[in-house]
């Protein structure tokens, strides 16, 4: 039983070396996750097609639609968690993977220790921003709670986010993001606080790179101006804030 206290969590692993796909499969199999493979990108998204994943695990270099490609067309069809695993450690690579609609990255050779921890940590981000999980409270709400800014809103029952009306489409890092600035409004969070917070893991060099794409894709769908952002604003030397 992993920690969300469920044992059937579903797990795509998508990669073109057999070797590595056992290995995953053993490893998580033995965590209690049911596990499917794919030998490529094509191979996932018909996968996909017929079961709902709780988390696919990607990796870059393969034969037709590479990593990426299939990232773009993954997140057409599902906001579940991606997590990119790939020999290419380089920060391009990484950002390039963000940018496709990544999660997270993890780089080969990988410890099996930190693979299962990304694997838990996404899993529970995922089902905890889907409300799949209920927390239990000896006075739970009876209504949703909404939050308002500048014509979003977000329904913190349904997970659901308008803009002006229109329903948005986000991931479940971006989600996290933008609930978390809503809910904290005029409050500055620095990279740091921000990470820690919505990836529930210790600040590193490198991962203020990784705020910065996500920051961007989500002005990209929430902003009526991304280059000109008024919802979410950058403090320049301090970090960011919504108005």
């Amino acid at each position: 039983m992993d920690s969300t206290g469920q044992t059937n969590h579903q797990i795509l692993v998508v990669d073109d070396n057999p070797e590595i796909r056992e290995i995953i499969q053993i490893l998580l199999s033995s965590e209690g996750y049911q596990v499917t493979e794919a030998a490529n990108g094509t191979s996932a998204l018909e996968k996909l097609a017929q079961i709902s994943f709780d988390l696919i695990i990607l990796d870059i270099m393969m034969p037709g639609l590479n990593g990426y490609q299939t990232c773009l067309e993954i997140r057409k069809n599902t906001n579940a968690p991606i997590l990119f695993l790939s020999a290419r450690t380089k920060d391009s690579d990484k950002l390039l993977g963000f940018s496709s609609g990544g999660d997270d990255y993890l780089a080969k050779p990988f410890s099996y220790s930190e693979l299962t921890g990304r694997v838990k940590a996404l899993i529970r981000r995922y089902h905890i921003y889907q409300g799949a999980e209920e927390a239990a409270s000896p006075a739970p709400q009876m209504h949703p709670v909404i939050l308002r800014c500048q014509g979003l809103e977000i329904n913190t029952e349904t997970e659901e986010i308008h803009k002006d009306g229109r329903l948005l489409e986000l991931t479940d890092t971006e989600y996290a993001i933008l609930k978390l600035l809503i809910a904290n409004r005029r409050q500055i969070f620095s990279a740091e606080r921000l990470y820690e917070s919505i990836w529930n893991e210790p600040y590193y060099y490198g991962a203020n790179n990784t705020i910065m794409v996500h920051i961007r894709n989500l002005r990209r769908k929430i902003e009526p101006d991304p280059k000109n952002p008024v919802l979410i604003k950058t403090i320049w030397g301090k970090g960011y804030r919504c108005d």
